[in-house]
Order: C-alpha cells, then structure tokens, then sequence
C-alpha cells in the first residue's frame, strides 16, 4: 500500500514540476515576443528611467520604497528583488541601509500583526503547523540564539518566520534587533552589488574590475557569517538537518 501511495506522490510530483517548468516558458515567451524583456532589462537607459521616477518624489522617494519594502514583507512577496532595486535606484551607500530598514520596520509589522492585529487568524493559519512547533519549541529551549539561527540560516521560509515568532513570547525589541543585525549583510551586499553595476552601466564603462575584488570581499563576509549559525547550532546542540525535516 505504502509503495502505491509512494508511486502517486512520484507522480503528483512529477506532474507538478512538468507544470512549474510549462508555465515558467511560457512566462517567458510571452515577455520575449511582446517585448517585455527589452524594457526590463539592466541597461544605463532603464536604471535613468528608475533613477526619474523616484527623483519625481524628492526626499519622498525614500520613505515611498521603504513602505514598499514594508508590504512586501507583510505580503510574504520576495524580497532579494527589491534589495536589487535598492541598489540601482538608489546607488549602493544609500540602497542597503533603505533596503535593511525596509526588511527590518516589514518584519516588525509583521510580528506586530501577528501579535496584537489578526492573531486568531494567524493562529488558524500556522498555529497547528510544525514549523511553528519547531520554531515555538526551539525559541524556549535555546532563546535567542535560535531566533538568530533562524535567521541566518534558510530553514524556514523568511516571511513565514515573522508571523510565527509574533505567536511566540519573544519581546519586539529583541525580534527587530535580531532582525536588523542578522539581515545586514545580505542587504550591504546585494544592495552593494547591484549599485556597482549601476555605476558602471550610467558610466558607459562596461564590466569594472572593483565588482571582482567586491564580490570577493562579500564572498568571505558571507562565508564568515555562515560560521555563526554552525557555531550557535554546535553549541546548543541543534542539527540543523532534524530542522527542515
């Protein structure tokens, strides 16, 4: 009996992947042929066009994307994509610090929503679930450090995690802290990066040689901070694996 049910969940697997794939072509298709691809694409006459658009709004521009930042958390949207935005819209040295206190003030509404706002209907939505009783058993057992280790290691789905630790009885403050501490390298970087590329394209000058020794740099800033949650995981005793079964 195990071996057919097995058998269909192969299947059930297999078709849905087939799906992903047909879907993600077509996806693509469609912008190709109706040029969608050529407007989107990472060029010095498009960045000039987000650089436009934002400047419309002077000073305004900077709280306008954090708010946007904000939603998207809120909304559980992806956002790597709007960190990247960060960067080319903004340049690199004021892209990551808008892109990390974007993620941050999303994350803490997040919680804050699942805290005091819509809690019956967060609990009816992940309450029951074992991710919460992983993370809500994993926080009073070890405290703070499994909310860093959470953090800093993609176990869990990130956007997830701000509304189930509102359900746990960690405080805001020690949440937001972790929160901003813990996303920062991630936001210098690829905020960093896509302002360096930025540079180079409104210069006219092609790949730069600096994005190398950048990359290299945030190579080993991104290696040093894997360490932390091995460390943390080695410490207390935590398997990582047992985590995301």
């Amino acid at each position: 009996m195990s071996n057919k049910n097995d058998e269909k969940k192969g299947k059930g697997g297999l078709i849905k992947l087939v799906v992903v794939v047909l879907i993600i072509a077509i996806v693509f298709a469609i912008a190709h042929f109706t040029g969608l691809t050529e407007r989107l694409a990472l060029n010095a006459e498009n960045i000039e066009a987000m650089e436009a658009f934002f400047a419309g709004f002077g000073l305004l521009a900077y709280l306008i994307f954090i708010g946007i930042y904000i939603l998207v958390a809120v909304f559980m949207l992806p956002a790597f994509f709007f960190t990247i935005i960060a960067g080319l819209a903004f340049g690199p040295f004021i892209g990551a610090p808008l892109a990390l206190i974007g993620a941050t003030l999303g994350a803490s509404v997040a919680f804050i929503i699942a805290r005091y706002v819509a809690r019956d209907s967060i609990v009816n939505r992940f309450g029951n679930s074992p991710l919460f009783k992983k993370i809500d058993d994993g926080l009073r057992v070890n405290g703070v450090s499994f909310l860093i280790l959470t953090r800093l290691v993609p176990v869990f789905p990130y956007n997830v995690q701000n509304y189930i630790y509102g359900l746990t009885p960690i405080k805001l403050g020690t949440f937001t802290l972790v929160s901003l501490i813990t996303m920062a390298p991630g936001a210098v970087i690829y905020a960093g990066m896509a302002g360096l590329m930025r540079d180079s394209l409104m210069a006219g000058e092609g790949f730069d040689p600096m994005l190398l020794v950048y990359l290299a740099v945030a190579g080993v800033v991104l290696f040093l901070v894997s360490l932390i949650p091995k460390y943390i995981a080695k410490k207390k005793g935590i398997k990582l694996e047992d985590m995301s079964e």
